[in-house]
């Protein structure tokens, strides 16, 4: 299992170059620099230039906000400049965000996604062939490629594609034109082994040999009760969050608690934050996450992942203690 750092959300580029420094150092395989209020690929490449090792993620890059040229064109570059280290994590966001906050149209987002990554590939053959460029699909078409606009070929190829999915057929999708998935921290261990893993065969045709599983579970990390309550109370209000959203209803329904996803969402209209937090019991909590101090974490974590996850980051919506989380990771390694 290879373990991953997380940039915090709020960095800015030159804290996210910072931390894939640290990340290098600590030992980690890898870091992830997701896209929140700065563009990732500014950060990706500030991290590519100060790092020589790990390997640097999109965690995620928003697809559906860009066009499969332009996100080529970036994704192309940041592999150049990180010596072919680069993996491109895409997401589709939800409708909201594309249409009212990146002004992009939204339709059949797994059939989108599938075009989306397919155009992908086919820009990245025609730099790397100089071959005639030919995507004219449903969502996107892309035909003109002149010899002035195209970057060529590089020693490294086209990064490995991972893709956020938690639906069956966005799921699917994944499995057919993706080199990865990039799990939803509101997963379970059934959640996976009933859906997800099925889908993934599925849209494969067959077993998920050479195909990563990245997860990002979370962690109740703490060496003493306070500061395992203080990771707690951080926990129970990102699950609740995050089950507010109407994407994610699916994982919790599976475990019954469908209504519970209906609450939340109805007082995520209200922002009655602390009331959520509140309904997220500990049984809702026990199933999408692991307690205890680093050794606890550890061994929790690789009894539930350890067969499913190629990849591993830990979801810690608090201010955890970074040397616990890195003796985690020590720990998962050994």
């Amino acid at each position: 299992m290879l373990l991953d750092a997380v940039v915090d959300v709020a960095a800015d580029p030159l804290a996210c170059e910072a931390a894939a420094v640290r990340a290098e150092a600590d030992g980690y395989d890898g870091v992830s620099v997701p896209e929140t209020s700065h563009d990732p690929f500014v950060a990706l490449a500030l991290a590519a230039r100060a790092t020589s090792r790990i390997t640097l993620t999109s965690g995620i890059v928003v697809a559906f906000a860009r066009n499969p040229m332009t996100t080529a064109m970036a994704a192309n570059d940041v592999q150049l400049v990180s010596g072919g280290r680069f993996e491109l994590g895409l997401g589709s966001q939800v409708r909201a965000h594309i249409e009212r906050r990146f002004g992009m149209p939204w339709s059949r987002p797994a059939a989108r996604m599938e075009e989306y990554v397919t155009a992908l590939r086919a820009i990245w053959e025609r730099f790397a062939t100089g071959g005639r460029l030919r995507v004219d699909g449903e969502f996107y078409r892309h035909t003109l490629m002149t010899e002035f606009f195209d970057p060529g070929p590089h020693p490294y190829g086209p990064p490995p594609v991972l893709l956020a999915a938690v639906g069956e057929r966005m799921t699917e999708v994944a499995g057919r034109v993706a080199d990865g998935i990039s799990c939803h921290s509101l997963t379970t261990v059934r959640y996976l082994t009933e859906v997800t893993v099925p889908a993934l065969i599925r849209g494969r045709g067959g077993p998920l040999d050479g195909f990563t599983v990245g997860l990002a579970p979370f962690a109740v990390l703490g060496d003493t009760p306070e500061q395992r309550a203080t990771a707690e109370a951080g926990v129970r209000r990102q699950i609740a969050f995050y089950g507010s959203t109407p994407a994610y209803r699916p994982v919790l329904e599976l475990h019954g608690w469908g209504e519970l996803a209906d609450r939340l969402n109805r007082l995520s209209r209200q922002q009655a934050w602390a009331e959520m937090a509140g309904l997220v019991d500990d049984d809702v909590l026990d199933a999408f996450a692991v307690a205890g101090d680093a050794g606890e974490v550890a061994v929790r974590l690789r009894d539930r992942f350890g067969a499913l996850a190629g990849r591993m980051s830990l979801n810690t919506p608090y201010a955890a203690d970074a040397d616990q989380v890195l003796e985690v990771a020590a720990r998962l390694r050994a």
